[in-house]
Order: structure tokens, then sequence, then C-alpha cells
């Protein structure tokens, strides 16, 4: 947002290279963190390490009523560095200075198409091209030709609503917070800052949960059919 003072600015003001900087920040911190998680590696965990253990625990956990235990921890690698990446490109909103790449739909949008063509990649890998992409009629013959399309719309448009979803969000809370410091800079923030806190958390596991529930729909296919 233009008048808007960010560390970076003082470079360059203009808006692709603040996207850019601050999209390598995050995932320059994410890189960090696994780095120092697996620097000391110890038998009874500590540090870095005992906050990441427990953060790929909860991972596995949430994935795990999703998908099943063996698949969740299959695609632990993908969900939990989108999750990593996410949250440190949210989290960028509260912190005075910089600008959470995750507020410009070019981020969002790339994620959303990451998890579309990788999803539908294991699906075909599971089940077979064929297969798979009969799954999109629905078990009934004679609706086949009216399910086909409208499966092929409902898939596509997870792109839209994956993407929309994380960009509105974390958009429309810098957008409040940047209203309420207009108005009250000392004082009325505060509450906003708590709650884009939690927002920030919220929209990576809503991205995570989301990457899993999608997983699971391309690769149980025989599941679905018993």
């Amino acid at each position: 947002m233009e008048g808007i003072f960010t560390f970076f600015g003082l470079i360059s003001e203009n808006h692709t290279f603040l996207f850019v900087v601050h999209m390598l920040l995050a995932a320059l911190l994410a890189l960090i963190v696994g780095k120092l998680a697996v620097r000391n590696l110890r038998v009874v965990p500590a540090g870095c390490q005992n906050v990441m253990e427990a953060y790929l625990q909860g991972v596995i956990g949430m994935g795990k009523d999703v998908i099943g235990e063996s698949y969740a921890k299959k695609y632990l690698p993908l969900v939990a560095t989108l999750g990593l990446f996410i949250f440190f490109s949210n989290i960028m909103e509260i912190i005075p200075g910089f600008e959470p790449p995750s507020g410009n739909i070019n981020f969002t949008l790339a994620l959303a198409i990451i998890v579309f063509i990788y999803y539908n990649f294991e699906g075909i890998r599971k089940n077979g091209l064929v297969h798979y992409i009969a799954h999109f009629a629905g078990p009934v013959k004679l609706l086949a030709p009216l399910m086909f399309p409208i499966e092929i719309v409902s898939h596509i448009s997870r792109i839209i609503s994956l993407s929309f979803r994380l960009f509105g969000n974390i958009k429309g809370d810098d957008l409040f917070v940047w209203v309420l410091l207009m108005l009250a800079p000392w004082i009325v923030p505060l509450p906003g800052f708590a709650l884009m806190t939690f927002s920030a958390l919220l929209q990576t596991f809503i991205f995570m949960i989301l990457t899993y529930v999608y997983l699971a729909g391309a690769v149980l296919l025989h599941e679905e059919s018993l």
C-alpha cells in the first residue's frame, strides 16, 4: 500500500520489489527455523528442535483424521512446508515496517496452483489416469454427462477458493489495522494486533487442512467406491 512505511521501501518503493523481497524473507525464515531444528539433534529435544517436533506432530495429527496416518506422514513435507511459509508470510502483517506477501493475490494464487497440480498428480499416480478421470463422472452412469462438467468446474474453483480466502483475509486485516492506526495510533490498534495474530494462525491452519482434504479426495478413490 502506498504511503505505508516499510524497511525495504528505503531501498525501493517499487511494489513488485517489495513483494518479492518480503516473500524471500518469509522463505528464508522458514529455512532458518528448519536449520536450527536439525543443527544439534538430541534424543531429548530442546529449544527449536522441541518446537519443530511439536509442530510436525501437530501437522500429522491434523492430517490423520482426514487422510489416515500413513498418508499424513507421506505428505507431511508438503503440508508442513506450506504451513511454515504461509505463517511467516502472514505474521509480517503485525510487525511494523514489513508487508505480508500473503496479502498479494499472486502469492496465494501460486500456492493454490501448486496444491492443485500436486493433488491431481498424486490422484493420477495412485489410481491411474483412466480411473481418476472416471471418478469425476460420479457413481451413476446416467448422470455422468451432467456430473462430469460440474466436477471439473468444482475442482478448478478450488484454486480460486484457496487463493482468495487467504489473500482476502490477510489483506482485509492489513487494511483494518491501517485504518485503526490512522484513527488512534496508540491505543485502539492493540486488540487489532491480537486479532491479526489469531487470523494469521487460523488462515495457515485452513490452508493446510484443505491441502490434506484435497489430497484425500484424490488418492482415496478406492475407499469412496466401497
